[in-house]
């Protein structure tokens, strides 16, 4: 693997604490980060880089499992992170160039930052001479607020960094359990079939937190759930799953397709916007036993706010294969469990042979979990013991712990991976962002325009019960509402 020289604008953030360095160190452990390579945190703070090389290893023993974390690896890891004070806002980068200096590395600039300072940092960046033909920008979420945001900051951005020089992340890409739905679908022949509405009554997909707003409230109030999560992760998942077969697993054939899920999903404003969405705020309650606070009651929550906590969408997606098959989207803060998962809910059986007034057998259901545990379910009817022809539902489990013993990747080190290594399969495209949010900003304009206030729901519920009602409607319900995972 080639050496490099990779930049954290925003070092000792949350974002980098939490997730960015805890990766690093895991690919210093297995190999894959070795001098002369750097890690250089960037940020306003003064300290030297001996102090940052303790925050480092605190975040590590923080974040990761104690047996993960070995001494004789953070002292090899550590000689190799630095420390960079300097305002990014400002016109001097004259401290980054002195660390940088001649070295030929491909340098990458990883902006853990807020998408304000996107531009602004990159044509700093420009103007110091910083930026090369093998340079490498990766952009966190969220890449603007809506449509207009986004495109001014991909505006300014081109104007410095190419296309395939833009690495725009979504951390859900780079879930072990997306990249096993990639290879359930087109690695295997068994489900291709059953992959269309003539099979298929309804799909369902569920991102769950049982965290609050808590440290992230100021950003969240500005933003809300429709922005933070459906305009990236649900959406993508929704592309993943239901995007026809690429013809390789190259970024453009990738991207190619998940850009036509986009551009056939069915319109949402106005009226058609309101009546197939249902949004929600969560007020007190109890989580796991603990009581929580309302979103109201949170340090940095405006005291009327209409911030949504929480979103459930109807959605269509207009092709041959879908047409007609409902996909519903549900995401939210203080939900009684955390989890996600896409469920398939299967066609019933054209016709009962089982007679003698018995109820037909219920639909199969494929549910693929994505957290906490890994796997795929597949729900099926089997006939019970005895003389009688009784059936019950089984299901048939695959859980990846089980199947494989090595540790999976992390999603933060497989994108560092697929960042040094230069492929951009798991990374958004400018159009897919901009499709994505020309669907998202007419929603939040009904929202906006429309009376109605988010509907309260109590923390440690499964959201406002306008959700139920909004399946019901197709005759529908919320895969945790049914008990048939005993």
């Amino acid at each position: 693997m080639e050496d490099f020289d990779l930049l954290i604008f925003g070092g000792a953030g949350d974002l980098a604490q939490r997730k960015l360095l805890p990766a690093l160190y895991y690919l210093a452990r297995d190999g894959h980060l070795q001098a002369p390579s750097r890690i250089l945190g960037v940020g306003r703070r003064e300290q030297t880089d001996a102090a940052y090389r303790e925050q480092v290893a605190g975040a590590c023993r923080l974040q990761l499992n104690a047996e993960d974390v070995q001494e004789e690896v953070l002292q090899r890891f550590l000689p190799q992170v630095h420390w960079v004070q300097m305002d990014a806002t400002g016109a001097d980068y004259s401290a980054l160039a002195g660390r940088l200096g001649d070295a030929e590395r491909p340098r990458i600039f990883f902006l853990a930052t807020p998408p304000r300072l996107f531009a602004p940092c990159c044509e700093n960046l420009a103007r110091a001479g910083l930026v090369r033909d093998d340079s490498r920008l990766v952009l966190e979420k969220p890449l603007g607020r809506d449509l207009a945001s986004a495109q001014e900051i991909e505006r300014r951005v081109a104007g410095i960094f190419s296309e395939r020089q833009i690495f725009r992340i979504d951390h859900y890409l780079g879930k072990e359990a997306v990249q096993n739905l990639l290879a359930l679908r087109f690695g295997n022949t068994l489900f291709e079939p059953l992959w269309r509405r003539e099979a298929v009554s309804d799909v369902q997909i569920t991102v769950a937190e049982q965290v609050g707003a808590g440290g992230r409230a100021d950003f969240y109030d500005h933003n809300g759930a429709l922005r933070d999560m459906v305009q990236s992760h649900l959406l993508q998942l929704l592309c993943i799953f239901a995007m026809e077969p690429p013809v390789s697993i190259e970024a453009d054939a990738v991207r190619n397709e998940k850009l036509k899920v986009l551009h056939a999903l069915k319109p949402l404003h106005g009226e058609l916007a309101l009546q197939n969405s249902v949004r929600g705020q969560y007020r007190s309650g109890a989580i796991a036993g603990t009581a929580v606070p309302g979103y109201l009651d949170e340090d940095g929550v405006a005291s009327q706010s209409q911030t949504e906590t929480f979103v459930a969408l109807r959605a269509e997606i207009n092709t041959w294969r879908w047409a007609g098959v409902p996909f519903y989207l549900r995401t939210g803060k203080r939900l009684q469990e955390r989890l996600a998962e896409l469920v398939v809910n299967f066609r019933p059986v054209p016709t009962n042979i089982f007679g003698d007034g018995r109820m037909a057998p219920p639909p199969n259901r494929l549910v693929i979990r994505l957290h906490p545990q890994d796997g795929v379910r597949l729900h099926v009817q089997a006939k019970r013991p005895g003389m009688d022809m009784r059936l019950k539902p089984v299901h048939l489990h695959l859980d990846f712990a089980d199947a494989f013993s090595s540790r999976p990747l992390e999603a933060y080190e497989r994108l560092f991976l697929e960042i040094i290594q230069n492929r951009l399969t798991l990374f958004m495209r400018n159009d897919e962002l901009e499709s994505a949010w020309r669907w998202i900003d007419p929603i939040q304009q009904a929202w906006c325009e429309s009376e109605q206030m988010p509907r309260p729901y109590t923390a440690g519920s499964w959201g406002p019960s306008a959700s139920a009602t909004l399946l019901a409607r197709g005759g529908h319900t919320w895969h945790e509402e049914t008990n048939d995972d005993a």
